[in-house]
């Protein structure tokens, strides 16, 4: 009889157990759930989590079957999923073809073998004489220009790949040989077409084709681009009575260009190219605040929860097997840190004062698409938002503790926060000012939200197939948990909103692409014709000239602006002091506005 008692009261307890809710109790931090969310999220089953892929989808059903569990209300009518548009890569489409007349010999060339279309390609069709341009650089400043004395008006030309100092790391030539910007040189001579090819001289003896891969904007608008194989360039010069290899030769020997016409060559292209959209989504749920006034401010804790895939895009992965990169760090870690503070704080929903959001992004490595788009789309007013919190690579915490905190001096409250609600945790904090950065935070920033953003650093394993969740410090993201909660709550019970301070940026010296400060923070998420911005900095050149955020610049100096590539250029050609005519859309309508130029 004993026994049987004995046995039933084991039953009761153990039923008992099981049927508590998750929130009571799982609702400590702890390092051991921490890692059984980056187990799941980083394994191979979801295969890198790239936005738009079945992967992708698992992850956010995960999250939100969590947020449901832990009694959050869903953000978005009803829903915790907040769908974003986005292009997620380019493919061929329609007639994609070269052919070549070289006197009376008509020759068709072979798609994917003997050419390919390049995705800065517009969809066209061209036909024309064909003029070989050399590098295809046209830079003053380095007196040398392949355009220089010869017409290319409605013809097609034909120019070499790199740049003729290849073998020096150091070469100003080098700003001057990215693809898509001689492509963008080659239409503003005047081109109706371009042919790539790589040279005899390495860094390419394979001679391989260019992969079909979107860069983040569409092709040039009617222009042809496309690359051939060596062998086909190196007959149209035999066909000419010269040697390809030598005419590169020269030009790379003299540092002087070797441009020319050939007589009898016609070339016909057809390009054709279609983006591929698809959708991602956001994950989002909220706990009411108590405060009758309070809860109407909103706290936003996030995190990104996409990843790179196979390496489709950002890898920094060099081998040639394709691998999937898992993204324990980032950004496993802090998707599992939204969703144990998420847990955390729903078991204690009843002493919160302000309301929190929870949100995972997705797109974030696609230049924060989803974040922007929150963003843009917020179902709160972002001026009831009073902090975004974000954690971006918070688990691999080393030895000396150390801890970045970016945005510290995006409001005068955060630094003596920071450091007061850090006794304890023995961190060697390292406090940044700027609101800005390659993550979530920015988006929010730019709405002048103050924001703090958790992070521990970057690592060989960056970005690479190698981040996996066995290398995950646990115990360590664990404390920094503990410590962002710690945060997390005593801007819950402030009296007032934290103000919002706006960052001037600092100098970043020489080593850029171009040496003017503009001062717009671009909106890498909007597809429109031209460069959306977000905001501008404070007390920049764009803010002194007029410019807002929302503003769509299509005009910078003359030139035409249809995605940040053209912009980029654009900034190549000025110096700081120049006087700048930017034209913009904006509320519908033209405005023209001048812009003085700053020096990085």
């Amino acid at each position: 009889m004993k026994s049987i008692k004995l046995l039933l009261i084991f039953i009761l307890i153990t039923s008992a157990a099981c049927s508590q809710p998750k929130n009571e109790k799982n609702s400590k931090i702890t390092a051991k759930e921490v890692q059984e969310h980056i187990n799941y999220l980083a394994s191979d089953k979801l295969e890198g989590r790239l936005t738009g892929t079945v992967g992708a989808r698992m992850a956010s059903d995960y999250i939100r079957q969590d947020f449901e569990s832990y009694g959050l209300k869903p953000l978005f009518d009803s829903t915790y999923f907040q769908y974003f548009p986005f292009i997620s890569g380019v493919e061929l489409t329609g007639d994609n073809s070269v052919q070549l007349t070289i006197k009376n010999d008509v020759k068709s060339l072979e798609l994917n073998k003997e050419f390919t279309t390049t995705p800065y390609s517009g969809n066209n069709k061209v036909e024309g004489g064909l003029v070989f341009v050399g590098y295809g650089i046209s830079a003053p400043d380095l007196k040398y220009d392949d355009y220089q004395g010869i017409d290319v008006h409605g013809k097609i030309v034909m120019l070499m790949r790199y740049h003729p100092e290849e073998k020096n790391p150091h070469s100003k030539f080098m700003k001057y040989s990215d693809l898509r910007y001689k492509a963008k040189i080659a239409q503003e001579k005047g081109a109706s077409g371009v042919i790539f090819v790589n040279g005899h001289i390495p860094p390419d003896p394979e001679d391989k084709l260019i992969k079909l891969r979107y860069d983040g904007a569409r092709g040039i608008d009617s222009l042809c681009v496309v690359q051939v194989k060596r062998d086909i360039a190196d007959e149209l010069f035999k066909s000419a009575g010269m040697n390809f290899q030598s005419v590169q030769q020269e030009i790379v020997d003299s540092l002087k260009p070797h441009s020319f016409e050939f007589s009898d060559v016609r070339v016909k292209l057809s390009t054709g190219l279609n983006y591929v959209e698809k959708q991602g989504r956001n994950v989002a749920g909220y706990i009411e605040g108590n405060d009758p006034v309070l809860k109407n401010q909103y706290i936003v804790i996030g995190a990104h929860y996409d990843h790179l895939g196979y390496g489709e895009t950002g890898s920094l992965y060099r081998g040639k097997e394709k691998l999937i990169h898992n993204g324990a760090d980032d950004n496993a870690s802090g998707t599992a840190g939204v969703m144990e503070l998420a847990e955390k704080f729903a078991s204690e929903k009843a002493k919160l004062k302000r309301s929190i959001i929870f949100i995972t992004f997705s797109g974030e490595e696609l230049g924060t698409l989803g974040s922007s788009y929150f963003a843009d789309h917020s179902p709160v007013p972002t001026t009831d938002i009073s902090t975004m919190i974000n954690m971006d690579m918070i688990g691999r915490l080393n030895e000396e503790k150390e801890l970045t905190v970016f945005g510290a001096g995006t409001s005068t409250i955060w630094k003596n926060l920071l450091d007061t609600d850090a006794k304890g945790f023995n961190f060697k904090l390292n406090k940044q000012d700027d609101g800005y950065g390659p993550s979530d935070h920015a988006s929010f920033y730019a709405k002048k939200i103050p924001v703090l953003f958790f992070f521990t650093g970057v690592h060989a394993d960056y970005h690479r197939p190698s981040d996996d969740a066995d290398k995950i410090n646990s115990k360590g993201e664990e404390t920094i948990l503990k410590y962002v909660y710690r945060v997390s709550s005593d801007i819950d019970t402030l009296s007032t909103q934290p103000n919002y301070v706006s960052i001037p940026r600092k100098s970043e010296g020489g080593k850029m692409s171009f040496r003017v400060d503009v001062g717009t923070i671009p909106n890498y998420a909007d597809q429109a014709d031209g460069l959306k911005i977000n905001g501008v900095r404070e007390g920049s050149p764009a803010q002194k000239g007029g410019l807002k955020g929302g503003d769509v610049i299509i005009n910078f100096g003359g030139k035409k602006i249809a995605n940040i590539y053209d912009y980029t250029y654009a900034l190549g050609d000025f110096t700081p002091g120049d006087v700048v005519d930017v034209i913009v859309m904006r509320d519908g309508k033209k405005v023209t506005l001048k812009v003085t130029l700053g020096a990085r």
